[in-house]
């Protein structure tokens, strides 16, 4: 619901420590940049005010169009408001949002911000330019393509850098992540921190059927038997494996030198799977074979073996205390945003979310309509 909030946020938790201070304007040159992608499109019809600036049906129901049209289209009315609601009303929640941060953030600019950020600004009109080697007339289409001029993109730079630097210093400094707090991180989620079983090897595959004989006093099983013990010896002697296997076996890897990629021993099929039972009696670089199994003779060298175990603490402790950290940060904006949403108290937000869904079924339904006439 606060997928908006959240892109706004995204640079804040990626910058590091906070400060619960108003942002100087010489700290503000250290705030990341906005983004460039996804600026808003063009919009009218059917309007919410908050905090004096407009929500328009349009821009919030003409990204989702395609989403909705599956269900509009196959779906009453009803059936559609009852399954589509939670998604609109989570996409109406995030423009409220994005909306009423941005008004907090300007009424706590400190003196000598706005000029602060004006410069930002044009760092970020140049840094667009140059996206497009330095040709204006290809910046500014790309503008118009988004229903924007020169003077809404940096109305909208400005907005998402200052909201920015408002989320910087509402949300508090990160507390100490103690020794203790990543082990009981670490204890509760053993699960993600455990290695599955694999093995990787290489695999000389007789197919006894297709195994040639030269007179009828020899079976194709003898013949395959034979093969199959002459192999074991050459390979006792040194001979390459992997060419062994480019000229002798009949399996689907043979021109990789019968390579497998990993593969988790409990997902091969027969008659494979008895590769993954001669896979736990011997180790990394050793042979197993010949092997007789549903009309193959297989001879494997393993080249590599993972058990199921869990992976040290020590190799993960940087891994979990960045996810404490996010973890910590994300609440905090969760807060906030709540925080932002209460203060709004916007009262007729139900029925412009009514009427997003009405619209939406409308739009995708005349279209399936007007597709259905041309055919």
């Amino acid at each position: 619901m606060r997928k908006c909030v959240y892109l706004i946020m995204l640079f804040s938790l990626l910058a590091g420590g906070c400060s619960s201070k108003k942002v100087a304007e010489d700290e503000l040159a250290n705030i990341p940049l906005a983004i460039r992608d996804g600026l808003p499109s063009p919009s009218g019809g059917f309007v919410m005010v908050v905090c004096g600036e407009r929500i328009t049906v349009d821009e919030v129901i003409e990204p989702a169009l395609e989403y909705f049209r599956p269900l509009a289209q196959e779906s009453s009315p009803e059936v559609f408001k009852a399954q589509a609601k939670r998604q609109v009303d989570g996409m109406v929640t995030s423009r409220i949002s994005d909306i009423v941060l941005y008004d907090r953030a300007r009424e706590d600019m400190s003196e000598g911000m706005e000029s602060a950020v004006d410069k930002i600004v044009e760092g970020e009109v140049r840094r667009f330019l140059v996206g497009f080697g330095n040709d204006y007339a290809k910046a500014e289409t790309s503008l118009k393509e988004k229903g924007m001029d020169w003077e809404k993109f940096r109305e909208y730079q400005k907005k998402m850098i200052l909201s920015q630097s408002y989320i910087s210093s509402k949300i508090p400094k990160d507390r100490h992540i103690t020794y203790s707090g990543m082990m009981n991180y670490y204890n509760a989620h053993k699960e993600d921190y455990v290695t599955d079983p694999m093995i990787q090897f290489r695999l000389i595959d007789i197919d006894v059927e297709k195994v040639i004989v030269a007179g009828v006093n020899e079976s194709k099983s003898e013949k395959a038997q034979k093969l199959a013990k002459q192999l074991s010896e050459r390979l006792k002697k040194g001979e390459d494996f992997g060419e062994l296997a480019k000229k002798y076996s009949n399996g689907y890897r043979a021109s990789y030198g019968g390579r497998w990629k990993p593969v988790r021993p409990n997902s091969l099929a027969e008659p494979y799977d008895i590769l993954a039972i001669s896979a736990e009696d011997i180790e990394a670089g050793q042979t197993a074979g010949p092997i007789e199994a549903g009309g193959h003779i297989f001879i494997m060298k393993l080249e590599e073996k993972q058990e199921h175990s869990m992976v040290p603490f020590e190799k993960v402790q940087k891994q979990i205390e960045a996810k404490i950290t996010f973890e910590r940060r994300k609440e905090a904006i969760d807060e906030l945003s709540e925080t932002l949403m209460r203060q709004a108290a916007v009262s007729n937000k139900e029925a412009f979310v009514q009427f997003c869904l009405e619209e939406i079924y409308r739009r995708c339904v005349t279209a399936k309509t007007a597709i259905a006439i041309e055919k």
